[in-house]
């Protein structure tokens, strides 16, 4: 008989002290609460803290009280958000890491490896009387695409370790080590999430990454092999059961986790989504990565920020500065979406990168397409304080990051008292998962035979 307990890798449950190989994936904004992450682990869960879009000290804020709760050993993480704008921020946050000890991070939106990545993954490598790395800290890679995921599978590029080497981030018997290491400790394949998103397919996904690791495996014979498991789309037990059969080592739940008492979002918000479909979340430009296309999926229902966020990308393609659009949209996006001018909205970026990356405003300055994107941007920081404030009056252009599996969810939970976001504990709905998914693998097999 299989039960919650055996489902997945034991050695994930060994590796993180946990009873179940599952784990609660970081939101930005801290909607991945530290409530959210003490109840977890204290329920024998892997959980990670949303650290993206923080200051540097309400990270530090939020990782003490997380420890204070839990002590330094327990199964939690933390966040580790690709950073193109700005990638001395990605060090300043691993300094941040390592300064508090912290051991396991997830390390999401990455398409290549970078210094801060490295330093975190090499800190405190040794080896034991063998003569085999033992490494001090987990990292486990978000990826959908095949080649980003061969660079975690591989050792950390020698380049990078070399300069980290000189610049005295790393010791020379990490630096050694390094190449009997594979940069990830752990891979989750990401299907079609909330949030950034390549709209992968997990059935296709997850066989093709667990080949890919198993080949990797036999060009880089490490003492431990790379764990792959699964997230996106996961929020019934029909969808976490076919993620185990497909051969996933663990998996990682998100958007159903938003919509819970522990989730650090408005009370708004969470009364938005508890009555979703499968069909009411669409897909928007990121704004973290407004200029090169990546994409979000975000709620649709009630909202018009996904039509408002695909114009504004369509206008920056389209024109070559603010002042090329046509008179009347420029009227419509002021007016309607920004509530304020352009020169406003320019005024307030600019007065906050000055002092936190005036490179930007330099660059915005000398190229008016630059200048563009920079005021778009604000739109969409703009709308996520929208949302975790609860402003009911801009309801309209709350920006949610959020994926169907939640749209699942609340079919599964309708009629019982979980369709009420209010008795929905994030612990308890992983449990209800993982004892539901045993359950449904049990049926269909014996219906099988």
């Amino acid at each position: 008989m299989i039960s919650a307990e055996s489902l997945g890798s034991e050695v994930f449950r060994q590796d993180y002290g946990t009873r179940y190989a599952y784990s609660s994936g970081a939101m930005v904004k801290g909607i991945a609460s530290k409530a959210l992450v003490i109840r977890m682990v204290q329920s024998g869960y892997l959980a990670f803290f949303g650290t993206g879009g923080l200051k540097l000290a309400v990270i530090e804020e939020n990782i003490l009280a997380i420890q204070q709760a839990l002590g330094g050993d327990a199964a939690y993480g933390m966040n580790l958000l690709c950073n193109l704008a700005r990638p001395e921020m990605e060090m300043d946050v691993v300094d941040l890491f390592l300064r508090h000890d912290i051991k396991n991070i997830e390390a999401s939106a990455f398409m290549q490896v970078t210094p801060a990545l490295v330093k975190f993954r090499l800190s405190g490598l040794h080896s034991n009387t063998e003569g085999e790395p033992v490494a001090r800290r987990r990292l486990m890679a978000k990826i959908s695409r095949p080649e980003v995921a061969e660079l975690f599978l591989s050792p950390a590029p020698k380049s990078i370790v070399d300069r980290l080497l000189q610049q005295g981030h790393i010791t020379a018997e990490e630096a050694a080590l390094s190449a009997f290491l594979p940069l990830a400790s752990d891979l989750c394949v990401e299907a079609d999430s909330g949030g950034h998103t390549d709209r992968g397919n997990a059935a296709v996904l997850i066989p093709a990454m667990i080949r890919l690791r198993d080949r990797l495996q036999q060009r880089y014979p490490y003492s431990r092999e790379v764990r792959v498991g699964a997230g996106g789309g996961i929020g019934t037990p029909e969808s976490a059961a076919a993620a185990f059969v497909l051969g996933a080592d663990f998996i990682l739940t998100g958007s159903i986790n938003q919509c819970t008492v522990e989730a650090g979002t408005s009370d708004v918000v969470k009364d938005m989504l508890q009555d979703i479909d499968v069909q009411d979340t669409d897909y928007a430009p990121a704004g973290d990565m407004f200029e090169l296309g990546a994409k979000i999926q975000v709620l649709r229902k009630s909202v018009f920020f996904p039509a408002r966020a695909n114009k504004l990308y369509e206008l920056w393609r389209n024109n070559a500065a603010l002042e090329a659009i046509d008179p009347a949209t420029r009227k419509q996006v002021q007016e309607k979406f920004f509530g304020r001018s352009f020169d406003d909205v320019y005024n307030e970026t600019k007065n906050y990168y000055l002092m936190e990356s005036p490179a930007e405003i330099e660059r915005a300055e000398q190229h008016p397409k630059a200048k563009m994107a920079l005021v778009f941007r604000w739109y969409f920081i703009h709308t996520m304080r929208l949302a975790a404030a609860g402003d009911i009056t801009q309801r309209v252009n709350f920006q949610v990051h959020c994926g169907p599996a939640l749209g699942a969810f609340n079919q599964w939970v309708k009629g019982t008292s979980l369709q009420d976001w209010r008795n929905r504990h994030v612990d308890q709905v992983a449990a209800m998962l993982m004892t539901e998914t045993a359950d449904f693998l049990n049926r269909r097999f014996k219906g099988m035979q």
